[in-house]
């Protein structure tokens, strides 16, 4: 703790001057006043004590036999070690030239003589508090730059992290907030219908005991189009039951996807993992409007279940499934920036913006065995592909194709830590210009993860 605010230390001051009443009625006084005070009477003691040890300030004459304190001050001032002291003048100089040059050697204030006790006080006080200020910004500014250089070193890594913990809480918080009031919807359709039909039936058995409605009840039967209305209330119902199915394996999705309560590490099923993703993905595969529904086609192998940590390899899906939807966007011509985005995919293109687009945009996601005890998972598409260049960077952190604000850079380097990194598996891209790109996954079926 600096010795300003601890209250057990004490601040060292070092008088320099040549009047011994001078160096006497300040040391008494600085000392009642709890600091630690040294004396020098001429610029060759003042020099050899400030060498020795660094005082917190210096209170120094400037008519000085030998050395004058403009002198002492300039040599103080350019020693690395020294120069950050802070020096008062005290002097009976009073002209306004002397108290300039006083500030051009690097004095911090100046006080004339005869000098008032308790502004001298004052003034070291000022100047002590100052230096302490300026010690602890240049501490924290030193903490602060190794802070970011640690930072910087591990972003990759924070931001993954980061993105399965927000991952995971989104997908429990989304399930849990909506499965309860889905199951009450879905146990309720039931006896709703059922209700429905018995009201239907009580006005059918109406319309049968009195063949002869009143004027008003046909005029209110006419309004409400009661004949289309019977026809389309069983569609209605029918509906309603359809998506209360949907919205069940939205959360069935959500809970595959994220593994709730489940163990980091977990042997699953890598197929139920691919089709929760690409139940997630629906949104962006369809978008009725706006481009063709890109198309999925999906061909499985025989898997067995695969020891892994299962978030994070659909994390892996999740990742490599919307590149290529973002990659057939822009082969379509309907993603954001297009063209400006082959160019950046393709540097070589040399300002070259036109491409052949494709009129019916696939996504194939094929698993298959090895003789190698690992599983490979292919997820290719039929976009516009990319340049050897491009695709030997792939991998590398902040590296983009996308436009400016359009991407971090750490999707795919994330994919390639997860796959290479935890699981001590394999992560390929295959790509040729025009005619798509597949990534390979490859990992073990049992093996020993980081």
């Amino acid at each position: 703790m600096s010795k300003i605010f601890d209250h057990n230390a004490k601040a060292d001051i070092l008088i320099v001057d040549d009047t011994p009443a001078n160096i006497r009625l300040l040391s008494v006084f600085l000392e009642d006043r709890g600091y630690n005070v040294r004396k020098a009477i001429n610029g060759n003691m003042a020099l050899t004590a400030v060498k020795m040890i660094p005082p917190d300030l210096i209170l120094l004459d400037i008519n000085l036999p030998e050395m004058n304190g403009y002198e002492i001050c300039t040599r103080i001032k350019s020693d690395e070690q020294t120069a950050t002291v802070p020096i008062i003048f005290l002097s009976a100089l009073d002209d306004t030239l002397d108290k300039v040059k006083a500030f051009q050697v690097g004095g911090v204030d100046y006080i004339t003589k005869p000098f008032q006790l308790e502004e001298v006080l004052a003034r070291v006080q000022n100047q002590l508090m100052i230096q302490e200020l300026q010690g602890q910004l240049q501490t924290r500014n030193a903490e602060l730059k190794t802070a970011l250089s640690e930072l910087q070193q591990a972003q990759s890594q924070l931001i993954q992290q980061e993105k399965m913990i927000g991952l995971g809480q989104l997908a429990a918080g989304v399930a849990h907030e909506i499965n309860n009031p889905i199951s009450f919807i879905s146990g309720n359709l039931a006896p709703a219908r059922e209700y429905i039909e018995d009201l239907l039936d009580l006005i059918h058995l109406y319309q049968k005991e009195y063949p002869q409605p009143t004027h008003a009840i046909q005029n209110a039967l006419d309004d409400i189009e009661f004949d289309f209305l019977i026809s389309d209330l069983q569609n209605l119902m029918g509906s309603m039951e359809r998506g209360v199915e949907r919205i069940h394996a939205v959360i069935l999705g959500l809970r595959i996807f994220a593994r709730l309560g489940e163990s980091d590490i977990k042997t699953v099923d890598i197929h139920q993992g691919l089709d929760s993703t690409i139940l997630l993905l629906q949104h962006r595969l369809k978008q009725p409007g706006e481009r063709p529904e890109i198309a999925t086609i999906v061909k499985y192998g025989d898997l067995p279940k695969v020891t892994c940590y299962a978030s994070q390899l659909n994390q892996v899906f999740l990742n490599l499934l919307n590149n290529a939807i973002d990659a057939l966007e822009i082969a379509t011509g309907h993603g954001e920036s297009a063209k400006s985005s082959v160019q950046l995919i393709d540097s070589s293109l040399e300002g070259e913006t036109s491409f052949s687009l494709v009129e019916s945009p696939t996504i194939w996601i094929e698993t298959e065995t090895t003789d190698c005890d690992t599983v490979i998972i292919r997820i290719r598409d039929n976009g516009i592909g990319m340049s050897e260049k491009t695709r030997s960077r792939l991998f590398e952190p902040f590296f983009t194709t996308k436009p400016v604000g359009k991407g971090t850079g750490l999707g795919l380097s994330t994919c390639y830590q997860i796959v290479v990194d935890k699981h001590k598996g394999k992560l390929i891209c295959n790509s040729t210009r025009g005619e798509g790109t597949e990534f390979v996954v490859e990992i073990p079926i049992f093996t020993t993860m980081t």
